[in-house]
């Protein structure tokens, strides 16, 4: 299948400047094809995943990826998608947050070979270029009545766009112009609000090397879940790559609770199984639902992309564990990432009736409470239900010497941590 065909199947394109020239010289060579990605912090989250999935098929496929990390973009801040002007970053915050980026884009793309990932950075060109240079060189080949008309600056317009803002286009377009010429690169893809900028770029390459030049744009379409609102986002703010901002387990729990309705979309879009393999999914999310084969399988596939096969079976553990209340089959640190957004209390070392140690904790509101729940086996210590009001709590109960699950009912978890 060619990579247009697959990535129309796969629901992955909103536009291309010429689909059907696209087609061909994909066909006939093997293209350079680049994205890119401003360093505005030191992680990306899943929204930014979107247009690097289409990137990392077009390698898959034979393609040479190059991604772009926009050392001197980034300085500017791109308006796309905004309402208002972006914090100016420090030179130095932007190299630290180039050098994460660049880490973590190695993980996720094939480094050896022929059509091994390359990586640039815009900043190596265009801190080169002075004022005089960008003005005659490059600003006059851009008419501001085009320039208005783009939906990401037209869109600015009511609230305001400063002059930093409005020369975004051109810079992203003087990246595409250099990449044409000093890497071979005849496509740039990027998500739909990039189109405008997209389009700058073809327009001034094609008045420097020729109507006639062969390059390229795609699009991809906005994420949306099924119930209209934005991809990507959690009550608890976004999904990242980074798993020190968002851990492996609670990675995987994300595309393990996707909804019925998004999964065969997200399966198609997000991961590299077959068309066969995604069909047969698809027939079992609508006869087998209960069983959510399909999520587990995005959500085993994804977090083995991002993160790793090891950090995978360490995120099964957790949820095994969680769902069986077999706690002690976990070490530390996977309990501090199972239970990271339970409700988290602090004790001392110090021996205490179990009575005294749950109402201290204010996990229970008295003492008769805490007696009646013991009593009753409401309550459970590292998996293991206490009946005896009388039992003693102990430094040594502690999981890795430092935590305490404490499970009231069947499904109220806190975690204890020892000083």
């Amino acid at each position: 299948m060619n990579i247009i065909d697959e990535l129309e199947w796969r629901d992955a394109i909103n536009q291309q400047t010429d689909k059907e020239g696209l087609r061909a010289l994909s066909n006939e060579k093997s293209v350079s094809v680049y994205c890119g990605v401003d360093p505005t912090g030191d992680s990306m989250h899943i929204g930014h995943l979107i247009p690097f999935m289409v990137l990392k098929r077009f390698q898959l496929a034979g393609h040479r990826p190059v991604i772009l990390i926009g050392g001197a973009t980034g300085t500017i801040g791109d308006p796309s998608g905004r309402q208002t002007e972006r914090s100016l970053q420090t030179l130095e915050q932007i190299q630290a947050n180039v050098d994460a980026l660049t880490a973590q884009m190695k993980k996720l793309f094939i480094t050896e070979g022929d059509n091994q990932i390359r990586m640039v950075n815009n900043y190596d060109w265009t801190q080169q270029i002075n004022v005089i240079e960008f003005l005659r060189d490059y600003g006059k080949n851009f008419s501001i009545n085009t320039m208005l008309a783009k939906d990401v600056v037209a869109s600015r317009l009511d609230s305001g766009i400063s002059f930093t803002e409005f020369s975004y286009q051109i810079l992203q377009s003087l990246d595409y112009l250099h990449l044409y010429r000093n890497e071979d690169v005849q496509l740039q893809i990027g998500g739909s609000d990039q189109w405008g900028n997209i389009t700058s770029g073809l327009d001034l390459i094609r008045k420097k090397e020729g109507a006639e030049a062969k390059a390229f744009g795609l699009t991809i379409p906005l994420m949306l879940k099924s119930d209209g609102t934005k991809f990507g986002k959690t009550a608890g703010g976004a999904v990242w790559l980074d798993p020190k901002k968002t851990t492996p387990y609670e990675f995987y729990q994300f595309w393990a609770n996707t909804d019925d309705r998004d999964v065969v979309k997200y399966l198609k879009y997000f991961t590299f199984l077959s068309k066969e393999q995604i069909d047969e999914l698809a027939q079992k999310v609508e006869t087998e639902p209960h069983k959510r084969e399909a999520q587990k399988m995005l959500a085993e596939e994804m977090t083995r992309f991002v993160h790793s096969e090891e950090m995978l079976e360490q995120a099964k553990r957790i949820t095994s564990a969680l769902f069986s209340g077999d706690i002690q089959s976990l070490t530390a640190d996977e309990i501090e990432q199972g239970f990271k957004e339970m409700p988290t209390y602090e004790a001392t070392r110090d021996s205490k009736n179990i009575v005294d140690w749950l109402v201290d904790m204010g996990i229970e509101p008295s003492k008769r409470q805490a007696r009646e729940d013991i009593t009753k086996g409401a309550i459970s210590i590292n998996g293991d239900r206490i009946s005896d009001i009388a039992h003693e709590i102990t430094a040594e109960q502690a999981i890795g010497g430092r935590f305490i699950i404490v499970r009231k009912g069947k499904k109220n978890y806190s975690l204890v941590k020892l000083a």
